[in-house]
C-alpha cells in the first residue's frame, strides 16, 4: 500500500536532511521525534519508493573498470589501479604506486593492529608517502631478516622503523640476517627466543605490506642478495616470483628448494594466513609473478598501474 501524502512528505524531508545536510540518523531522530531504528527504516523506504535515487560517478572509468575486473577474475578483496601517462618514467610510476599503497594501508588501520612489513623499492615508495599519525596501540613488525643492500633504505629493518615512526606506532625488529649460509645456522637462529617471538608476532599480523619479486638476473635487488647459482637454479625450477624471499610457482604454491631452508622470515603459508595482505607491484616483467600470487591467494589486495592491470586482465 503506497504511503499517504503526509508520510511521503516526511520520507522526503528525512531523506533530504540525511543525504544533503549530513547529520547522523540519531540526530535526525532527535530532530523529528523518531527513534534511530525508525529513521533507518524510513530511509530504506525512501529508496524503495524511488524518492531517493543514488547515482555513482566514477572518478576514473578506465581504472575503475580494471579494478572491478581484477577483483572478479582473481577473487581479490580489493584492487587499486593507478592511472599513468605515456610520458611517466619508472620513478614517476613508483611514486604514484607508493602514494596509493600508503593511502590503502592507512585506511585499513583501525588503531590496534599488528602490521608486518617486508622490503623492496615499492615498499620504500609506500613508506615515503605515509602521513604523520599517532597510533600508539598499533605495532609494526619486521617479517624478514636484514639483507646486505647497497641501498639500506629498502631493507626491511629500516622500512619497519620508518613506518613505526611515521604512524606513531610501536616497533618490533627481527634481529637476524634474512638469508644465511646453511640450514643449521637458520635453525639455530629460529630457536633464539627474541627471533622466535618476533616471527610469531608477525605471523599473527592483521595486515601485511609486501612487494613481489622476480627471480631473474634483471632483478637488481635479488642479484645483490643471492648468488648467481641460486638465481639460475630458481629459474630452472620455474619459480614465478617471491614475497619476502619465499618463492612460489605459477599457481602461487611454494616451490621446493633448499633456498627456503636458509631464509629467516615468514613463509608463504604464514603470509596467506594474514587477513589483509597488500601487495604493491607493477611492470611487464612482474606479470607472471603478480598473477601467480593472486591465484595462490597469497595476497588479497593489489596496488598496480593501469598498463600492468590491462595485461593481468587480458591474459586471462
Amino acid at each position: 500500500m503506497p504511503p499517504d501524502s503526509y508520510t511521503r512528505r516526511l520520507l522526503y524531508k528525512i531523506a533530504h536532511v540525511y543525504y544533503i545536510e549530513g547529520p547522523s540518523q540519531k540526530q535526525i531522530g532527535l530532530r523529528f521525534g523518531l527513534s534511530r531504528i525508525k529513521v533507518s527504516r524510513m530511509l530504506k523506504q525512501a529508496r524503495d519508493l524511488k524518492i531517493v535515487q543514488i547515482t555513482l560517478s566514477p572518478g576514473n572509468e578506465r581504472t575503475d573498470r580494471l579494478e572491478q575486473q581484477i577483483e572478479a577474475i582473481y577473487g581479490l578483496h580489493e584492487a587499486v589501479v593507478v592511472s599513468i601517462e605515456p610520458e611517466n618514467t619508472e620513478k614517476d610510476i613508483l611514486r604514484v604506486l607508493g602514494s596509493a599503497a600508503a593511502e590503502c594501508l592507512v585506511r585499513s588501520i583501525q588503531g590496534n593492529e599488528t602490521i608486518a612489513i617486508t622490503w623492496g623499492h615499492t615498499i620504500l615508495a609506500a613508506v615515503d608517502s605515509l602521513p604523520t599519525a599517532n597510533w600508539p596501540d598499533v605495532r609494526i613488525v619486521q617479517s624478514l631478516g636484514g639483507l646486505s643492500q647497497p641501498d639500506s633504505r629498502i631493507n626491511a629493518a629500516d622500512l619497519a622503523q620508518r613506518t613505526a615512526r611515521a604512524l606513531g606506532a610501536n616497533l618490533t625488529l627481527l634481529s637476524a640476517p634474512g638469508i644465511v649460509e646453511t640450514k643449521d645456522i637458520r635453525d639455530a637462529l629460529l630457536h633464539d627466543p627474541q627471533i622466535k617471538h618476533t616471527l610469531a608476532l608477525a605471523a599473527k599480523a592483521n595486515l601485511a605490506l609486501v612487494g613481489i619479486g622476480v627471480p631473474a638476473p634483471t632483478s637488481q635487488s635479488l642479484v645483490e642478495v643471492f648468488k648467481k647459482s641460486d638465481l639460475e637454479r630458481l629459474a630452472t625450477i620455474q619459480a614465478a616470483g617471491d614475497i619476502g624471499l619465499q618463492f612460489f610457482d605459477n599457481n602461487g604454491l611454494p616451490i621446493k628448494d633448499e633456498i627456503h631452508d636458509r631464509i629467516v622470515g615468514l613463509t608463504i603459508t604464514q603470509y596467506k594466513a594474514i587477513p589483509r595482505v597488500i601487495a604493491v607491484a607493477s611492470g611487464a616483467d612482474k606479470i607472471r609473478a603478480i598473477r601467480a600470487a593472486m591465484k595462490g591467494k597469497i595476497i588479497n589486495v593489489l596496488i598496480t598501474d593501469e598498463v600492468t592491470a590491462k595485461k593481468l586482465v587480458s591474459s586471462e
